[in-house]
């Protein structure tokens, strides 16, 4: 048997940063994955303080990225790579009452940090009412963040490719593992978990495309409208996510496909060529705040999700309120504490 501080379940954010969380305070862990594409490998990893629908923020937002720069330059102290992508968002104006909205809220306290209250138009794509820019904004290289530390967790013999099996745990025994503590960072998968059956996680279904343009964008920005569009690697271009809070089958769905086609054309007029179509279930929560907490007859079971539309930033953040609850004491959060549903 091999002795070890954690046992990590699970494939996307809350996992890795969890992980990261153990990896620079030396702690001894496994990370069993079942090597599925969820929502978080196909998310956009856009960085924005800002619901750019309303121009209003959210909570922790200026705390949230701060964190998540620290811990990006940390990751990359070990894994040799970068992962933040320093290009701003570009919000593309419907109108010009929606410009003026703008103008007034970069006068707000609360908002003056992330708008620019200058104004760009941009060529290549239709924007007559211009572009306001997001400042601390920026986005994650998906694919680059989950191959470089799946890479480290490798060369560590420390990832374990496949399916936790929940009929080999026993007390604090797991298979050929004796642990300290067990962290279930599942998202839609607790669904499947047999010790936290009361956790109501919600499936919010987002779509996105990979294209390939035909007119090269002529500056190097995220652009939001409806939906985000930005350069992927090879010549193709990131469009999407939906959301989509009905369940729905576990396939693509033509009619999301169809609504973000037209919502890349609605500004850019140019022919473009759909190279492919993906999705993911989005683990959220009814009142928007992640689950973290323990179990009141298995106190060294832990649960880490519900992280939403938002994964890369409450990953990021509350992997340190965790780690620090389970081995500081520090209380966690009554907005995120799994104990706000025993009310």
């Amino acid at each position: 048997m091999k002795n070890v501080d954690y046992i990590i379940v699970g494939d996307g954010y809350a996992a890795f940063f969890f992980a990261h969380q153990l990896i620079i305070n030396k702690k001894s862990f496994v990370l069993f994955s079942a090597d599925k594409k969820g929502a978080s490998q196909v998310s956009a990893g856009i960085v924005n303080p800002l619901v750019l629908k309303k121009f209003t923020t959210f909570w922790l937002a200026a705390e949230q990225i701060d964190f998540l720069t620290k811990t990006i330059s940390e990751i990359e102290s070990y894994t040799g790579q970068n992962y933040l992508i320093q290009e701003k968002i570009h919000r593309i104006f419907h109108d010009e009452m929606e410009k003026n909205l703008w103008s007034m809220k970069t006068e707000t306290e609360e908002l003056k940090p992330f708008l620019n209250p200058g104004f760009d138009t941009l060529e290549t794509i239709i924007n007559p009412f211009g572009t306001g820019e997001v400042n601390h904004s920026a986005r994650v290289d998906v694919n680059g963040f989950f191959n470089g530390i799946s890479a480290y967790l490798e060369r560590h013999e420390i990832l374990i490719r496949e399916k936790f099996d929940y009929e080999m745990i026993e007390l604090s025994t797991y298979k050929d593992f004796n642990f300290k503590n067990i962290v279930f960072c599942e998202g839609m998968g607790v669904r499947e978990n047999p010790f936290f059956t009361d956790i109501q996680v919600i499936a919010n279904k987002g779509h996105h495309l990979k294209v390939k343009l035909s007119e090269k964008m002529k500056h190097q920005y995220t652009l939001k409208k409806k939906h985000f569009l930005f350069p992927l690697n090879d010549d193709l271009h990131y469009y999407g996510g939906t959301y989509d809070p009905n369940e729905r089958e576990n396939e693509i769905d033509d009619f999301k496909t169809e609504e973000l086609k037209e919502g890349l054309s609605a500004f850019y007029p140019h022919d473009f060529e759909v190279v492919e179509v993906n999705y993911g279930f989005r683990p959220t929560v009814k009142d928007r705040r992640p689950i973290l907490g323990n179990l009141p007859d298995h106190q060294n079971y832990y649960i880490f999700n519900g992280l939403g539309a938002r994964g890369i930033l409450n990953g990021c953040y509350f992997s340190k309120e965790l780690y620090e609850h389970i081995e500081n004491g520090k209380d966690l959060m009554k907005e995120v504490d799994l104990k706000r549903f025993n009310k």
